[in-house]
């Protein structure tokens, strides 16, 4: 028998989320950022699961991409710096903070080689990371900035929201926990509405453990909690995808939906002068259309990663979020078992370790939350009693 949303236990949802995210990931990097027209000419019409890197064989040399081996089943940044994120949980053993980013995570990218699938060979993550990520460390190591202010002055992009799943993750069923706690962290990477966007799909994940939820409802969740461009982005795009169960038929309308509050223009690979500066009328890309392939692909992952990786621009870190959210949704064996397996096997990574130790984690932070409610609770049931 299928479980439904309701039987779904804890460890299934963190360890279909952080898989989820990670083969989502794989599969849209060989195609970011070019438009869905060209996706379909190059291969031959949608892409329907791991393909092979754009130029080929031309992979190490051929500009924009070069030197980075995307395709083939390589994840990339986005699962780079989503199991930092977990191996900083795993030594704080709490929630955590942006001093907790400058204490732990800028030393993790900067001190400890690991093996990066693009560029096949052991590295440091900081030479792999992009340069709104590289801001980390040199804003906080080197211009030993105040943590909660490090992000002001970056470009506003989706960096920060990226890599969030593991707090919505450590904070399963409470979204305003999440998205109090991930605003935090990312206030150490960026500010505006890639902060805001950070802090929503952290909700968007908490939201999608409760048992229970829908796509539809953890849509409703982030509306009640994001605000400014970012809240008006989202209902644009849900409504829009509410029209449609075909992605095919939703790329060019959800693309509409979302361009207003888009600050990087039509082109993808050469933004306008206004793109990714700080506005409370705007909102990142990547992550309505997530939802808005959520919404479309009825929580199926298939059909929402798939959708996510055809809209192209940023679509692998647009397929990391829906890929997060669908699996903690419906736990991992919602995920093509053969995918999860090509992406294990071709980027040499362990997905199932970070979920283990993330899920040992959240029980261990859930159990320090429950001390800490009883003990303000006492406390505040003193106060009220005193005459």
């Amino acid at each position: 028998m299928k479980p439904t949303t309701s039987t779904i236990g804890l460890a299934d949802r963190i360890t279909g989320s952080l898989v989820g995210a990670a083969v989502g990931d794989a599969l849209g990097g060989p195609v970011e950022g070019y438009a869905p027209e060209q996706i379909a000419e190059r291969h031959g019409g949608r892409v329907r699961g791991i393909v092979g890197p754009w130029n080929g064989d031309r992979w190490r040399t051929a500009r924009p991409i070069a030197p980075y081996h995307k395709g083939d089943g390589h994840v990339t940044d986005d699962t780079l710096m989503t199991h930092a994120l977990v191996r900083v949980y795993t030594t704080a053993r709490d929630h955590l903070d942006a001093y907790s980013v400058a204490e732990h995570l800028v030393p993790d990218l900067m001190t400890t080689p690991r093996w990066i699938p693009e560029l096949e060979a052991d590295a440091l993550p900081l030479q792999r990371i992009f340069l709104a990520e590289k801001w980390l460390v040199a804003r906080l190591h080197y211009g030993h900035v105040d943590p909660r202010e490090a992000g002001n002055g970056n470009i506003v992009n989706c960096g920060a929201a990226m890599y969030m799943a593991p707090v919505g993750l450590v904070n399963a069923a409470n979204p305003a926990g999440a998205y109090a706690e991930a605003l935090d962290i990312a206030g150490a990477h960026q500010s505006s509405y890639g902060r805001e966007a950070a802090g929503v799909f952290a909700a968007a994940v908490a939201a999608a453990c409760a048992p229970g939820a829908t796509a539809d409802s953890v849509v409703e969740t982030c509306l009640a909690l994001a605000k400014d461009g970012t809240r008006a982005a989202i209902e644009a795009v849900a409504e829009v995808a509410a029209g449609h169960r075909d992605f095919e038929t939703a790329l060019a309308p959800i693309r509409a939906a979302v361009a207003p509050f888009d600050t990087v223009g039509p082109d993808y690979r050469a933004p306008s002068l206004g793109a990714r500066r700080p506005s409370r009328l705007h909102a990142i890309e990547e992550f309505p259309v997530a939802l808005g392939m959520l919404l479309v692909g009825e929580a199926d992952y298939r059909r929402t990663v798939l959708g996510s990786v055809n809209y192209g621009r940023d679509c692998d870190s647009i397929a990391t979020m829906s890929g997060a959210i669908v699996g903690a949704l419906h736990g991992e064996s919602a995920i093509p078992a053969d995918w999860t397996k090509r992406v294990a096997e071709a980027s040499r990574l362990d997905l199932h370790a970070p979920a283990a130790a993330l899920t040992e984690v959240t029980e261990e932070i859930h159990t320090r939350d429950i001390e800490r409610r009883r003990s303000h609770e006492s406390a505040f049931a003193t106060l009220t009693a005193t005459p």
